[in-house]
């Protein structure tokens, strides 16, 4: 997988339905109307401990006993959304079994401790695949979507990484988190930031019911994601404040360190990302990395008709750990 081949992967072709004649509606349409249904089996849902004495609830759908997908969801997403369900089934078609995760707060049940998820959170991450090792699992396989996916990147790339951590795959991943939020607050996209925000501030009122939080009092002053992570994401976890949350946390400065084979799958029309976004191989100069940043996508997107409800992204990802 040297850097020619990763030029070349980067070519790789998605025919776009002519239904969703932009990269709103190729982002909107799989968020508002996709849904997953045929699945072999329901999920299994489990609530394991972190080190820090709180929980992360798990969604289980198990087929192999030894290789195993672990997916992560996006900001303010859930083990539920059809974009992990639908990447969940193909697996299982493909015989592996799966480990849904979400993230402290996104289970529908408020976390314990004060702290929530971030786009940086790789300790939780790791408590999910050290479970995963501790069920028996030995070939290990990272998909994350959005958020997701520079949690994955960054994980990777980090020194701690298992041995049983194989491949991993990131789709429509910020990697550049400070020029990404302000991508997501230009005008064009003022519709999924307030949507966000929303989110997000509901989940803020709803935690400092339950423990004092600092900041609360300046909750409805905040008109930005980048002012929300000012005064909450960043302090809450130990930094000190949005743009030193976002330059520690940012995957694109592990990529570099990453020596398993990973994919990173952006759409050049994602109206979520900055340029930043789309590293290329001689920037990285990792042969283990594969960059496929076809032109059509949106976020999260990546539609099809008439494949029987899977996704191309989904296909992209299955050829790419086919191999495995």
């Amino acid at each position: 997988m040297a850097g020619k081949q990763a030029a070349q992967a980067g070519m790789s072709h998605y025919d776009c339905p002519p239904l969703l004649f932009n990269r709103h509606l190729e982002t909107i349409y799989p968020a508002l109307f996709r849904t997953v249904n045929n699945l072999t089996q329901p999920a299994r849902r489990e609530r394991i401990a972190t080190p820090d004495e709180d929980f992360l609830d798990i969604d289980w759908y198990e087929s192999s006993p030894s290789h195993l997908v672990i997916i992560s969801h996006g900001l303010e997403g859930n083990s539920t959304r059809a974009y992990v369900t639908g990447m969940a089934r193909m697996a299982l078609q493909n015989s592996w079994s799966v480990l849904c995760w979400n993230y402290r707060g996104c289970s529908g049940v408020m976390n314990r401790q004060r702290r929530f998820y971030h786009s940086g959170a790789t300790d939780d991450l790791d408590t999910v695949v050290q479970y995963a090792i501790y069920k028996g699992y030995t070939s290990i396989a990272l998909i994350g979507f959005s958020l997701g996916g520079n949690i994955t990147l960054k994980y990777l790339g980090e020194t701690s990484r298992p041995g049983e951590v194989k491949r991993g795959v990131a789709i429509s991943a910020p990697v550049h988190l400070g020029s990404s939020c302000d991508e997501i607050s230009k005008t064009h996209n003022t519709l999924y930031a307030r949507r966000f925000l929303k989110s997000l501030k509901e989940k803020v009122r709803a935690k400092s019911n339950l423990i004092p939080l600092p900041g609360i009092d300046l909750l409805p002053a905040i008109r930005t994601l980048r002012s929300f992570d000012d005064v909450f994401t960043g302090p809450l976890h130990g930094f000190r404040d949005a743009a030193d949350y976002y330059e520690k946390c940012s995957s694109l400065y592990y990529l570099k360190g990453i020596k398993v084979p990973a994919l990173l799958l952006n759409a050049k029309n994602d109206p979520f990302l900055s340029p930043r976004c789309f590293p290329d191989s001689g920037e990285i100069n990792n042969p283990f990395i594969t960059f496929d940043f076809p032109l059509r996508g949106g976020h999260v997107g990546f539609a099809q008709f008439g494949t029987h409800g899977v996704y191309w992204s989904e296909q992209r990802t299955m050829a790419f750990l086919q191999d495995f």
